[in-house]
């Protein structure tokens, strides 16, 4: 290998970034900041679980109403995740992030300060609304710092913040509930998220390729000079170059409708987690707080682990300049059947080998953020918020469905939540067991059909040229 090859090969690492001042320190900062607020924003979706055995006690509500508080998070997830993206078309990036942590900051303190459980459910639905946009827009906004063929790895920095929030605040809320009270759990939150807001007001902006950028030869080539890890033009340029196609196509294309299953599959499970894993966890094996903190931790930290080994692949494949379908799509699906065999697996056990496989199993299935970054190559830069927004959108009916079907399952099976402090009775036990056995079996089936179909169907670079076909015949 000659040496000025050897050169433009090393060029392409961290390494070499970091040692020569390649690295932009604007580009990587603001990724940083966007994986804090992922960290943040599913801290929130978290809490609701981990407040599950006070708060169903205190307020009085049977599992099936508290299922469907947490349902209500996503009532208006869907609706916000679509009008933010295509705002976040037209509109600063870095304001409209703003506006959704203030939000959420705020949506914390009523129940800090009394709330019963309609203030609960209220409070959770404005919260829901304010963070549907979170990951799409976090995505939009990391991808204006990287060119096409370099997003899976920061993409997926930005994914494994989702799944870092509940590993970091599991324990810690578990440890403030256990101190000052359910209640603090979400002040706790609420203090954080107006930190972070400080901080973003100061750091954040948008990079070169946002949609709101100016396209002018002239300033496009000095943005570029701001960005992280400029390049030549290969063969990932021609995704960013994209003429604007007729949505509805995009929305009917084989990669989109079964990317949306796998991601409505997702926040299916996520749904089950945030809402009542460490209910689940409590009773079914007779845990306390603390456990129950350490515990619920796994199935996230493996799906942080999961989502560093894809992005790793990822970046290695459109390195060699593979297909986005061989570099993103297989690997996003083939995890996603995983997800769904470990979750039917885990209801034929019992014990420690459970508690395995729905690690496994979860860790597989909370990788949405790789579902949005699949399907924002098949649009161009202005469309990108747009369809990663809708995605999220389609894929929340989902997390609207499972909490709330969860709790029913439960209470049809027989479960009753007992007094406060109070050690449920061997029935009960079995009785949630059933309950949340039907729930696995229903996620695990409809993440191996939609990892099983998106094997043959997730073709994102087909989809985007034959989009830009019709769209020029």
């Amino acid at each position: 290998m000659s040496q000025d090859t050897a050169n433009k090969e090393g060029s392409n690492t961290l390494r070499y970034a970091l040692q020569n001042g390649k690295m932009n320190r604007s580009a990587w900062t603001v990724t940083a900041m966007l994986v804090v607020l992922q960290v943040i924003a599913f801290a929130d979706r978290a809490v609701l679980g981990l407040v599950a055995p006070s708060a169903i006690s205190e307020l009085g509500i049977s599992p099936t109403q508290f299922g469907f508080i947490g349902s209500a998070f996503y009532f208006l997830y869907a609706v916000m995740a679509v009008i933010t993206g295509i705002l976040a078309s037209k509109v600063s990036v870095k304001w409209i992030v703003f506006v959704l942590g203030l939000t959420w900051a705020l949506m914390q303190f009523p129940m800090l300060f009394g709330g019963g459980a309609a203030v609960l459910l209220v409070s959770r639905i404005i919260l829901g609304a304010a963070e549907g946009p979170a990951t799409p827009t976090a995505l939009a906004s990391v991808h204006s710092w990287f060119s096409a063929s370099r997003r899976a790895l920061p993409s997926n920095y930005v994914a494994i913040g989702s799944t870092l929030g509940p590993v970091i605040a599991a324990p810690v809320l578990a440890f403030i509930i256990a101190t000052w009270g359910w209640r603090w759990a979400f002040g706790v939150l609420g203090i954080l998220g107006l930190v972070w807001l400080l901080f973003w007001v100061v750091l954040g902006k948008d990079g070169p390729y946002a949609a709101t950028t100016k396209r002018s030869t002239d300033a496009l080539g000095e943005a570029l000079n701001d960005v992280a890890e400029p390049e030549a033009e290969n063969a990932y340029t021609w995704f960013d170059q994209q003429a604007p196609v007729r949505m509805l196509k995009v929305l009917l294309s084989g990669t989109f409708l079964i990317t949306a299953i796998g991601v409505f599959a997702n926040f299916w499970t996520m749904g089950f987690l945030t809402t009542w894993l460490p209910q689940y966890l409590k009773v079914s094996a007779n845990l306390t707080m603390g456990q129950v903190g350490i515990v619920t931790v796994f199935p996230w930290l493996f799906g942080a682990l999961v989502l560093l080994v894809l992005g790793f692949i990822g970046r290695q494949l459109m390195k060699k300049e593979r297909t986005v379908r061989h570099a993103m799509g297989v690997p996003f699906s083939v995890t996603l059947a995983i997800g769904g065999l470990s979750f039917i697996t885990a209801t034929f056990t019992s014990g420690a080998l459970t508690i395995v496989f729905l690690t496994i199993a979860a860790g597989c299935s909370i990788i949405y953020p790789m579902g949005a970054a699949v399907v924002s190559y098949i649009v161009g830069t202005k469309q990108r918020p747009i369809v990663m927004g809708t995605l999220g959108a389609v894929g929340s009916i989902g997390a609207i469905i499972s909490p709330a079907l969860v709790g029913w399952l439960m209470e049809n099976a027989g479960y009753k939540p007992g007094a406060k402090g109070s050690v449920p009775t061997p029935e009960m036990v079995a009785s949630m067991v059933d309950g949340v056995d039907s729930s696995f079996m229903i996620a695990g089936a409809l993440l191996l059909i939609s990892g099983l179909l998106g094997l043959f169907f997730i073709r994102p670079d087909h989809t985007a040229r034959s989009l830009q076909s019709n769209a020029t015949a």
